[in-house]
């Protein structure tokens, strides 16, 4: 049984999923812009909803900080940039790849 953790270096604008500390996939990300950054720190994925609406794209994995969560994007554009409120953005393909894979629960570390 997979055990999966999820490594977001904001310095890289990458979001790394791993399987007992080995990195299986990397993905890239949009993250929050100066004022409004993403918070560092040690979450976990508390909740995931299929088409959430709005700016969120196909998919929302929220985190265990209230307001904060992963989510795809209805402006690809945004991938690899500071634009968000915090939240980790992603393509909406690579967000629902990556929310299939992990189950609620899964630790997430959010690091510069």
């Amino acid at each position: 049984m997979p055990n999966y953790r999820i490594i977001v270096d904001l310095s890289q604008r990458m979001l790394y999923l791993l399987d007992n500390n080995i990195v299986v996939r990397g993905f890239p990300v949009g993250i929050g812009k100066m004022l409004t950054q993403s918070p560092q720190g040690e979450y976990t994925i508390i909740n995931k909803q299929a088409n959430p609406g709005g700016p969120y794209g196909a998919f929302w994995m929220g985190l265990s900080k209230p307001h904060y969560g992963i989510h795809g994007t209805n402006d690809p554009s945004s991938i690899g940039k500071e634009v968000s409120q915090g939240c980790i953005r992603m393509f909406n393909q690579d967000v629902l790849t990556l929310s299939s894979l992990i189950p609620v629960g899964t630790r997430v570390t959010i690091r510069e």
